[in-house]
């Protein structure tokens, strides 16, 4: 018995290795097509609602979707509407889309990194310790390893802030894991009817969301590059030169994710600080931990302890933009990632200062990787225009609030200003594709381009059209 059961799983690596090596792009998205119909057919059960009347199917598929895809915009309520076995099998596709994005990432870097010449090549297997697909295998056991240990972590610092909430031991166990995978997996789903907008200023409570949302942005090459590099540099003696051995995707995802969490929280705290719908009733403790939070959550998060439907419109445009950049590669995170927007920015120094390299941190990057970073954003912004062109004639309601819907989708943020729930259903569907893409689009679109490698053996006269 235990003979077949290694021959099926070998022959299962050996279809994911194949599959994997011609057409990595289709992987991520059979994978993920095929999971959503699992978990909205689980969803379409009678005993998933608690009033035990089966969900209408666009409901049951937007919430599969929007589970599987770690989004976290919804149309029923999460606490009221799913029963204890809806909430579960939610809680199941949040963890099933969150390794699942990790994992697919992972192995198509493996894949484009052969593909790309020995340079590449030697860049990811410094980030992820291993070059061959054959060593699948082991990759998915540490993303898995590394991906619950961070999630119980959050749910074990939760966990004595529930005790006293809820009274009620397992109660508290059940919301506090809850809490810890849908906060490190950038989901945003909540168990309860009121979410954290109670605990605004609860720091026992809303400082461990903010923290697993915020590592489970980073990526997982670069939550594993950071831990070896402090193992690495603690036995070497290294102190704190340990940070020189962070690789050059480490480094430009932590700078500009930080870079981004600071100015984002400082605009939206300007912007909501007297705001008497959100910051504006809060003392100073709460307000600095609001504006905090809402600068993390634009990573991806999706989780809110103000009304965001009472915020300045000027907030919401602010937090279009961070929701558009996301959160780091290879993560939980949505958007077009941090790594895509540093690389950008770089561009236009090194175009302001007159070099002809792009350089960062002792390294230089390559001009396909630029033309890569362009190509990855024009892709987002098309999809985000054509999806609120669409949206704006589907509904009544104005630009503002559809492109924030819009962004929130395609980067699988889950942030809404109330408009998700009185959608139409055609709209519903149109915002179900939506997160689809931005989950899967953004990935299998850059591996496309970087497998792209065509030689030229003629190359045309080299001619400088007028730009600006």
């Amino acid at each position: 018995m235990k003979w077949r059961v290694r021959t099926r799983l070998f022959a299962l690596r050996e279809m994911v290795d194949e599959i994997a090596r011609h057409s990595p792009a289709r992987l991520a998205i059979v994978v993920f097509a095929a999971v959503i119909v699992v978990f909205t057919v689980l969803l379409l059960a009678p005993w998933a609602t608690a009033s035990g009347t089966p969900a209408r199917f666009v409901d049951a598929l937007f919430t599969a979707v929007s589970s599987v895809c770690i989004t976290g915009l919804v149309v029923q309520d999460t606490g009221t509407y799913w029963s204890l076995y809806g909430q579960v099998v939610i809680l199941a596709g949040i963890k099933v889309g969150g390794l699942g994005i990790m994992t697919i990432a992972s192995i198509i870097g493996m894949v484009v990194s052969r593909k790309i010449g020995l340079t590449q090549r030697l860049l990811t297997a410094s980030e992820t310790k291993t070059s061959k697909l054959g060593e699948v295998g082991s990759l998915v056991r540490t993303i898995i390893v590394t991906a619950t240990t961070l999630e119980l972590a959050i749910a074990v610092l939760l966990f004595p802030r529930f005790v006293v909430i809820e009274d009620d031991v397992g109660l508290a166990a059940w919301h506090a894991l809850f809490y810890g995978i849908s906060a490190f997996n950038n989901a945003g789903f909540v168990p309860t009817a009121e979410g954290l907008l109670p605990h605004v200023g609860d720091w026992g409570l809303v400082l461990p969301v903010t923290l697993g949302v915020f590592l489970g942005s980073l990526g997982f090459p670069v939550i594993l590059n950071v831990y070896r590099a402090l193992r690495e540099g603690r036995s070497r003696g290294l102190g704190r030169r340990w940070a020189l051995r962070l690789t050059l995707h480490s480094k430009l995802t932590l700078t500009t994710s930080l870079g981004l969490l600071v100015l984002g929280s400082l605009v939206i705290g300007l912007l909501e600080w007297r705001n008497p719908d959100t910051f504006g009733p809060l003392d100073w403790p709460d307000k600095v931990l609001a504006t905090l939070f809402a600068g993390v959550m634009p990573r991806s998060g999706g989780f809110s302890t103000v009304d965001t439907g009472a915020m300045e419109q000027s907030t919401w445009l602010v937090t279009d933009a961070l929701m558009f950049v996301g959160g780091g590669s290879a993560s939980t995170a949505g958007g077009i990632k941090v790594t895509t927007l540093a690389v950008i920015l770089l561009a236009i120094v090194a175009e302001a200062r007159g070099d002809r390299d792009i350089d960062a941190y002792g390294r230089r990057i390559p001009l396909d990787v630029l033309r890569l970073a362009l190509g990855v954003t024009f892709f987002g912004a098309t999809m985000v225009l054509l999806s609120s062109v669409m949206l704006l004639h589907l509904t009544d309601y104005n630009l503002s609030r559809v492109l924030f819907e819009t962004l929130s989708a395609y980067a699988t943020v889950g942030l809404s200003t109330g408009i998700t729930g009185a959608l139409p259903d055609v709209a519903k569907y149109l915002l179900s594709a939506l997160m689809f893409v931005g989950r899967t689009g953004g990935i299998t679109f850059a591996a496309a381009l970087a497998l792209r490698d065509r030689r030229r053996i003629i190359r045309f006269p080299e001619e400088r059209p007028i730009i600006g």
